[in-house]
Parts: C-alpha cells; structure tokens; sequence
C-alpha cells in the first residue's frame, strides 16, 4: 500500500526552506517578479508531499476551483497553475512508490469492470498516438492524459478511507468554488448581470463560462445530497445548506449556459433512475436516440435542410433571444457546432480505425466542412475542436475510441446502481448518489464539449469515477461483515 507519510530530515528540511525562502524574497525584491515571491509556497508543498502525501493530495483538491491557465511561447505551450504542477508532482510520487512497491496497487482495483474499461481506453490511446498524423500534439495529450489519470483516477484509493475523508474533500472543493461565485456574482451585478458581459464578469479566474457552469453544475448534486446528510445537525447548519441550494441554481442560470442547466435536469434525473432501479435504461435509449437522430438526417443528406441563414445567424444580446434563437436555427454557436460535427463526420469516413490522433482535428477539419453551415465565427481563431466529445473521439482516436468511451459511460451508470443499492450505510448511500449525479452532470456538459482535456473539469470527472471504485470496495466490504455477523450470533 502506498504509505501517506515518507521520511525527510527535519533540521535539514528546516534549513533548506529557509535557503530556499530568503533567496526567493531577495530575486522578487530584485526583479519584481511576483513568480519568484510565490516560489517558496512551491517548495513547502514538495517538502508536505515527502512528509504527508495525503495532505497534499487535499491541497491539490482545494486548489483546482481557483487554478488558472498560463501560455507560453506564444500561445504553443500552456498550463494551469498551480494545479497542474502539483499534478506532475504526484505522478513522480507515484511512480517512486510504485517502483519501491510493485504490488501496492491492491488486487481488488484492478477487478474493477471500470478500470478495465479505462484500461483499454488508454492501450487505445497509445494505438492512435502511434499513427496520429501530429505526433508531437498527441504526445502531449497522452502525457497530460496520463498524470490525469494517476493523480485523479489512481491515487484517490488510497486517499478516501473514511467518512472524513469524503467530507474534507467535499468541503476542500466546494469553499474555494463558493469564494470564486461570490466575485463573479459581484462582478456580474455591477455589469446588470447582462447576457453578453458573463466572460467580463468571470476574468481569468476560468477560462470561459462553459468552464465555470459545468463546474457548478457538477458540484451542485453534492450541495443537494448534503442536505439530507445534515438531518440531526444543528439547525444552523441545516439552513447554511439549504441557503447553499438555492444560491447556486440562480448562480447557474447567470451563466446562461444552456448545457449546465440541462445537465442540472439530467444528474436529477439520473438520481431518481437511480433510486427506482432504471438507470440501466438511460444510457441505451441516450445512444438509440443519437443513431435514429444521425440515421435521419444521413438519409438522403437530409442535414442539409436545417443549414442556417448566414445573414440572420448571430450572438444575440439577450439570453431570451438566445434561446428563441437556439430553436429556430438560427443561434449561432449551435449552428457552428452543425458546421464542425458535419466535418467530423465526413473526417471520421478517412481515418475509421485510429482517428487522425489526439490533438489533430483543428489541422484538418476545414477542408471537410460544408460552407452552407459556415458562421461568422468559423475561422475559428481559438483553435477549439467539435463540440462534441463522441465525435472529438471519433476523429482524433477513431470508432473504437469512441465506442470505449460510449461503454464506459455505460458501465459507470450501471455500477453506480448496483453500489447504491448494495450500501446499508445511509452515509455511503447517499454519497454514492452524489457522485454518480455529479459524473452526469459533467457528462451533458462534456456531450457539448471536450472537457474532459481541462484541469478543472478533467479532474473531477475522473474523480468520481475513482469515487465509484472505492465505493464498490466499502459496499462489498460492508457486505461480508453483515454476513459474518450473522455467521457469529447463529447459534
């Protein structure tokens, strides 16, 4: 097992931070260089990461609702500070314990129906990165993917033990997130909380709206299930949370991002299919839909009948107007996603077997487009991909990247009811629920885009599918000591 705590001489770690400490305080006094003044917290992290791994690891939670992206060399290089540092940090640590420990993975992870299927997602990762036309691209992905998965997917079994382990963690994520709603709000009701100035109002604190409501979005199932948690609480506490509730719901609508209020919709739905036993229906209706959809309008090039008006198709000033707009065919965001799902589409018929590779859409997409969807912002200055994240698979990793992907979202539904059904436990139980509704809010989010490859969405959604295997331990864990109980006191 991975131990939380590792070996570091005090007196030597004192000295050194305080080597490390002064000279970092004399380059910011000489420079000016706020970087250089930030510098020693990067140090007394590695120093906690050598001491007590598992503190850190709940610092990186708390830091991922306020991290924010840096670009480099024009805009070639980027990360995200100072999350993603801390992530690289933790994918050292690992593998230093894996190679001192070989078998500190336990047997019952690997067992797990999703780690097979995250398994194979990324075995057919390294497939299409081996004949991506942008290798360069796609090894970065693949690195960025794999400290993801370590620091989000692996670690966190041997971080969540107990109960208070769920609750820091909770807490850890939702105060930072709490602290960054309460300025934008500010920021926003300065500006008359208008439609057109939410990017003004949110800054660099997130990359865009979408990045800040699907984070919402997510987190509000948690704020929801908390509720019932704190029956026996103070009455106090009891209100603090249902104060909670209600101020992310108007919070979430100003945004005006309609996939996060969809997604509010869907994890609700989620977690009745849940409580009633049919969440294993959800899934394949979702996909039967999709193909019927699909088949429609392949039939006969049937799309070509709802390609919008050049002229009319713009931004709108008013969220009213916008969604009017979004019905009519005429919005035009939602037409430019019509625009690049067409060209993946027609892409995906060159490169079926292994996609063009991770990170490779944007260079090849325009010669597949189809000029009557063109929009005002099809020259795309941004560099963003589909808009969805089963046709982003389907191009750059092909269809059994995307077929992967569609069963692993499958296999996370139909686990998480056999989890909650199992548990005794009204803690774990409701936990479960919320995470599961957390997973499908992120979920619809990520249908509209590829937000799994973002620091702040990327993690949690990898996170609660981490949740679900240590859940599916305590559950079958909670299991056995029900029945030896009963073993004992048969007479």
């Amino acid at each position: 097992m991975m131990q939380q705590q590792a070996m570091l001489p005090g007196k030597w770690g004192q000295y050194i931070s305080y080597g490390v400490l002064f000279l970092c305080l004399m380059a910011f006094a000489y420079t000016g260089n706020y970087i250089l003044a930030a510098l020693p917290l990067g140090f007394l992290f590695v120093l906690l990461l050598g001491v007590n791994w598992k503190s850190a690891y709940f610092i990186l939670l708390a830091t991922i609702p306020v991290s924010y992206d840096l670009s480099f060399f024009n805009n070639t290089l980027s990360t995200s500070v100072p999350d993603e540092p801390m992530m690289w940090l933790f994918f050292l640590l690992f593998i230093v314990m894996l190679a001192r420990n070989p078998r500190m993975i336990p047997e019952w992870w690997w067992r797990n129906p999703l780690v097979l299927v995250i398994a194979l997602q990324f075995l057919w990762l390294l497939v299409a990165v081996l004949f991506s036309r942008e290798p360069v691209f796609s090894i970065k992905f693949l690195l960025a993917k794999t400290w993801f998965l370590v620091t989000f997917f692996v670690i966190p079994i041997f971080v969540f033990r107990g109960k208070k382990d769920f609750r820091l963690a909770f807490l850890l994520v939702l105060i930072p997130l709490l602290i960054t709603m309460l300025i934008i709000n500010v920021r926003h009701a300065a500006l008359g909380f208008h439609f057109r100035k939410v990017e003004k109002a949110i800054g660099d604190i997130y990359f865009n709206h979408v990045d800040y409501s699907t984070l919402m979005s997510m987190i509000y199932p948690l704020v929801w299930i908390a509720y019932p948690l704190t029956k026996g609480k103070s009455p106090v506490f009891r209100w603090v949370v249902l104060a909670l509730i209600l101020f992310f719901l108007p919070a979430i609508y100003l945004t005006y991002a309609r996939a996060a209020l969809l997604a509010i919709v869907f994890a609700a739905v989620v977690g009745i299919a849940i409580r009633i036993r049919l969440v294993n229906l959800i899934m394949p209706g979702f996909y039967i839909i999709c193909g019927l959809v699909f088949a429609y309008m392949i039939n006969h090039n049937k799309y070509i009948e709802f390609r919008p008006n050049y002229e009319k198709t713009y931004s709108h000033k008013h969220f009213t107007d916008h969604m009017i707009a979004t019905v009519r065919g005429e919005d035009m965001s939602s037409m430019e996603r019509l625009y690049r799902w067409i060209a993946a589409v027609r892409m995906s018929q060159d490169e079926p077997v292994t996609g063009f590779g991770p990170n490779s859409f944007y260079y090849y997409y325009k010669p597949y487009t189809v000029t009557s969807f063109k929009t005002y912002v099809s020259r795309n200055p941004e560099r963003s991909t589909t808009h969805n994240y089963f046709l982003y698979m389907l191009v750059e990793q092909g269809w059994p990247g995307m077929i992967l992907y569609a069963l692993m979202v499958f296999a996370v539904f139909w686990q998480a009811q056999r989890i909650y059904h199992r548990f005794k436990d009204r803690f774990y139980k409701w936990v479960t629920l919320g995470v599961i509704m957390m997973f499908a809010a992120g979920f619809i989010n990520n249908f509209f885009s590829e937000l799994l490859e973002t620091h702040k969405i990327g993690s949690l959604f990898y996170l609660t599918i981490a949740l679900l295997v240590v859940l599916r331990k305590k559950s079958y864990d909670e299991q056995e000591e029900a029945v030896a109980e009963v073993i004992v006191v048969k007479p």
